[in-house]
């Protein structure tokens, strides 16, 4: 590819991959000078009416000297970006650096003008929207800072990209032209906007491969068994409601069907009036980029590759599979897998089971995502063998099994499940966490409106699952856990939990608090109840014991008074089985269990029961009161909005049952901590906006910085250069002075006045106060000479102690604030106090970044020595709000700006007034090619 050779390089990280609002996808790229043809043809494409539009006049073709100047652009004051489908132009964007009169040749301009121009087949999809986003961060990156925008006034549909995508405008009318101008810096409305289409698009092009409006199997054998004729005949017998063809090229020219499903050599050979919308490839690894080439030159929206031989085989698979997902990007295709186990969808007019599950799963809200197709198929069997064969709230809404995940992840299924009226509860099993800052915003999201339960496998360092790019995390499994947990995710360690705690949610309302009543006919039962109650943080009752002798009437009274008393959030019931005891005496439980329940459609219940597998099934049989109550006619009816969990009127109330009183109980605390977590969030904290803070001359001095180092693993900024930075934030750092000899340290402590603290720095005694490497409130120059001498008699030579002179701060707490960019959580800030013993016993209190207000209190109130921060022992308060707002700073710039991969504030002495920072340290990286704060973009074919 030629490059232009006057100013920049082509700059390859501009490439990206969008998702469109129809779910489809294109790819965004810088324009070269080898794209003269592909410019013209676009152009030709492109309706008069777009084109005069475009340049304010007819303009039917583009001459040389048009094709030159779109074609060639320096990158910085000249940028062209082209979104392009099957590698040909669907539309263009550029900008040009306005160059105002007598402005000097060293002060480059900060605004540009910026036309659009969409192929009239592909306007409606979001293209010129994407696009915009895409030319704003390329000029930001650039230095521009407003873009102006000249349009016609009939250009409606122009003026709208431009007045909905949210950043500050000014409008202006003259000669007939609408003139916009509007500056780039993003804002609370631009981010709502573009994560609005974002959400949009991905969850239209998840919708678009679990609602498909026709099938092909490719690579159907002509006999019953093997990949490609299981999955069909999976096909045909949950009843697939819609088109459904059979290929595969070793059929003969004569083979018109397979078991009545129309069959064909290629995809290209189906009837062209016939669109093919989801393919399911079930051929050999080798054989797949001529079925993908095949896929798209029939405009097949998305792929469902189970054929194995990818990146879990090897080097020689990985590059198979990035050339896989390179391939069907350029067609606007979309990929579960490779190696992927399928897909499900449930609802009635879909009835899709595009998976290797030879059981159509039942009818339900769960939603359910499993990266392993073991795992899918374990939690598939649970979830029906728990169900009891009824349908209802504990069948499957959807299932999809990632494989690989080469492409359509957790993430992009979240954004179907947010608002599908289908889905309740979404259970997932993870092994690896792409985006970990998308993740949890978008769980977050989730989980405001339903529960989003999550099961991790490979979660310790040194183990990664095969098939999937894994970025090692420096945090603990259980930080790692406590982060997500913030962000509203429920947390379990074994699928077994996932299937116990997602049953609980999906048949049960939320519990307004952690206060438990526990009822049964085995005082025994209920005492290993009530301790496991506590053990996991749960306020429960003393056991009410019915004796063995209780009957079901005797059970219905008791819990009509637990479901009744006021200082009862929730219920457990636990049943033993009593002599002569059977399938009769199950079902009058059951029944007098599920009436009390639904008396009370506020409160859970749940079932222990010890040997008595028929309770459990006829539990999951017996049914509630209202039109709802599972079997229903309309129990599949879709809802207008998302349901909130434990709803009475749109959850059936179907006791979930446990074998043991630890899982019940575990599920239950989970659903507390969730419930608790939802009513913290209907008040959320803000972020809060500092007047002294300056995001712009931070920007620019960290590109500056940047620019001076160009090692892709990033900088460690100088003393100097670290302390401008913080500045830039209002974050002050007390001014230390090189004392290389005695005499220099005398010198500095006349410059900072006295007292001064002398401290060595050298890296094996940074922070080790301990080892006397730290010597306060010298008082004189005599003290600061004498303390120097027994420094270097204690420690070493000055030139290995690095000495330095500071003066001395209030007294006050030593503390520590961390903020860092790990793998496995996105941004994360840590605080705890300084010093040897919180070290050793982990005292340190995590939150994700951004932290709000109420993130900062809580985070100094979370650790385990805070009450030394508030007065332990008679001694004074220290100032906490000047401490959370310190914290609060140091977010707001480890948010702002992602190439700051690392911020160290040790110590920060918090006084009774105020504070002193006094060491600080940052690291400074590359952006990430994704930081989920740019424009919208797929992941790269890693």
């Amino acid at each position: 590819m030629e490059t232009p050779s006057d100013r920049h390089a082509y700059p390859a990280h501009w490439e990206a991959d969008v998702v469109l609002r129809d779910g489809g996808t294109a790819r965004i790229r810088p324009i070269t000078t080898a794209d003269a043809e592909r410019l013209t043809s676009f152009y030709e494409q492109v309706s008069d009416e777009s084109k005069y539009y475009r340049f304010f006049a007819p303009y039917p073709r583009l001459s040389d000297k048009d094709v030159h100047r779109f074609t060639h652009h320096d990158y910085v004051d000249r940028v062209g970006l082209a979104a392009t489908v099957g590698g040909e132009f669907i539309a263009t964007v550029r900008y040009d650096r306005i160059d105002p009169h007598g402005r000097p040749a060293s002060a480059p301009a900060d605004e540009a003008e910026v036309a659009f121009l969409v192929q009239d087949a592909h306007q409606g999809r979001g293209v010129a929207s994407a696009l915009l986003e895409h030319i704003a961060a390329v000029a930001r990156e650039r230095g521009i800072r407003r873009f102006a925008a000249e349009v016609l006034p009939a250009n409606t549909k122009m003026i709208k990209v431009f007045t909905d995508a949210g950043y500050t405008q000014k409008r202006s009318f003259e000669d007939g032209v609408v003139r916009l101008e509007f500056g780039l810096e993003p804002t609370e409305a631009s981010l709502a906007v573009q994560r609005a289409r974002e959400q949009r698009a991905e969850a239209r092009s998840v919708q678009r491969l679990l609602a498909p409006g026709s099938v092909a199997v490719i690579g159907v054998g002509r006999a019953p068994g093997g990949v490609g004729r299981s999955v069909l005949d999976n096909l045909k017998d949950a009843g697939y409601t819609g088109r459904l063809y059979a290929v595969n090229k070793a059929f003969p020219a004569d083979l018109t069907e397979i078991d009545g499903v129309p069959a064909h050599r290629c995809v290209r050979d189906i009837d062209p009036a016939h669109h093919v919308d989801l393919a399911v490839v079930a051929v050999p690894a080798t054989d797949v980029p001529d079925v993908v080439a095949e896929c798209g030159a029939r405009d097949v929206q998305g792929l469902i590759v189970v054929s194995a031989g990818y990146a879990e085989s090897g080097a020689e698979g990985r590059e198979r599979q990035r050339e896989l997902i390179r391939q069907a990007r350029t067609y606007g295709m979309r990929i579960i897998g490779p190696n992927a186990f399928g897909v499900v969808n449930t609802a009635l007019d879909v009835r899709l089971n595009a998976s290797l599950a030879p059981e159509m799963p039942r009818p339900g809200r769960i939603g359910l995502f499993a990266q392993s197709g073991a795992i899918g198929i374990a939690l598939l069997a649970r979830l029906h063998r728990r169900g009891g064969g009824v349908t209802g709230a504990t069948g499957i809404s959807t299932f999809v099994s990632a494989g690989n995940r080469v492409d359509v992840s957790g993430n992009d299924v979240l954004q179907y499940w947010y608002d599908d009226p289908d889905t309740d509860v979404a259970l997932m099993y993870l092994e690896t966490i792409g985006n970990p800052r998308k993740f949890t915003r978008l769980a977050r999201r989730t989980a405001e409106a339903k529960p989003l339960v999550v099961v991790q496998g490979a979660r310790h360092s040194g183990i990664a699952p095969t098939g999937h790019a894994v970025r090692a995390t420096r945090l603990p499994y259980a930080t790692v856990s406590a982060l997500l947990r913030q962000a509203g995710v429920i947390r379990v360690d074994t699928i077994t939990e996932l299937v116990d705690t997602g049953l609980l949610l999906a048949r049960q309302p939320l519990p307004a608090g952690p206060r438990v009543a526990i009822l049964g006919n085995s005082e025994s039962l209920g005492l290993l109840t009530y301790d496991v109650c506590l053990a996991e943080g749960l306020r429960p009752k003393p056991p009410r014991d019915l004796t063995t002798a209780a009957s079901a009437a005797d059970f219905r009274t008791a819990l009509d008074e637990a479901l009744a008393d006021d200082k009862t959030d929730a219920v457990v019931v636990t049943a033993m089985p009593a002599v002569g005891e059977g399938p009769t005496e199950d079902a009058e439980l059951a029944a007098a269990l599920s009436a009390a329940a639904a008396a009370a459609p506020t409160k859970p219940v749940l079932v222990v029961h010890v040997e008595l597998g028929g309770l459990a099934e006829a539990l999951s049989a017996a049914t509630s009161t209202g039109p709802n109550a599972p079997g229903a006619p309309d129990t599949q009816t879709p809802r207008p909005a998302p349901a909130t969990a434990g709803s009475p009127e749109d959850t059936p109330r179907l006791i979930p049952a446990y074998p043991a009183a630890e899982r019940a109980v575990r599920a239950l605390s989970e659903v507390v901590k969730y419930a608790q977590w939802r009513r913290d969030a209907a008040e959320p904290g803000k972020v809060p906006e500092y007047e002294d803070i300056d995001e712009p001359a931070a920007a620019a001095l960290i590109t500056e910085l940047l620019a001076k180092d160009d090692d892709p693993r990033g900088v460690d900024l100088a003393a100097d250069d670290t302390r401008d930075l913080l500045a830039r934030y209002g974050i002050a750092v007390r001014q230390t002075l090189p004392a290389p000899d005695a005499d220099s340290a005398a010198d500095a402590a006349r410059s900072l006045g006295y007292p001064v603290a002398l401290k060595t720095t050298a890296p094996h005694l940074r922070h080790r106060a301990d080892l006397g490497g730290v010597r306060l409130d010298l008082a004189d120059e005599t003290d600061l000479r004498r303390a120097y001498e027994e420094l270097a008699e204690q420690l070493g030579r000055p030139a290995e102690l690095r000495p330095v002179v500071q003066s001395m701060a209030p007294r006050g707490v030593d503390t520590v604030v961390r903020a860092v960019i790990d793998p496995a959580a996105g941004a994360v800030l840590s605080f705890g106090l300084a010093g040897a013993p919180s070290e050793l016993l982990g005292d340190t209190a995590h939150r994700l970044i951004p932290v709000t207000d109420q993130d900062a209190g809580a985070v100094v109130r979370s650790i385990k020595t805070s009450p030394i921060l508030f007065g332990w022992r008679g001694a004074a308060p220290v100032d906490t709000p000047a401490l959370e707002e310190l914290l609060q700073r140091v977010s707001r710039l480890v948010d702002d700006h992602p190439e700051v991969v690392g911020v160290t504030l040790e110590p920060v002495v918090v006084a009774q007034h105020g504070l002193t920072v006094l060491g600080a340290s940052v690291r400074l990286a590359p952006p990430p090619v994704r930081d989920d704060l740019g424009p919208r973009t797929l992941p790269a074919a890693y």
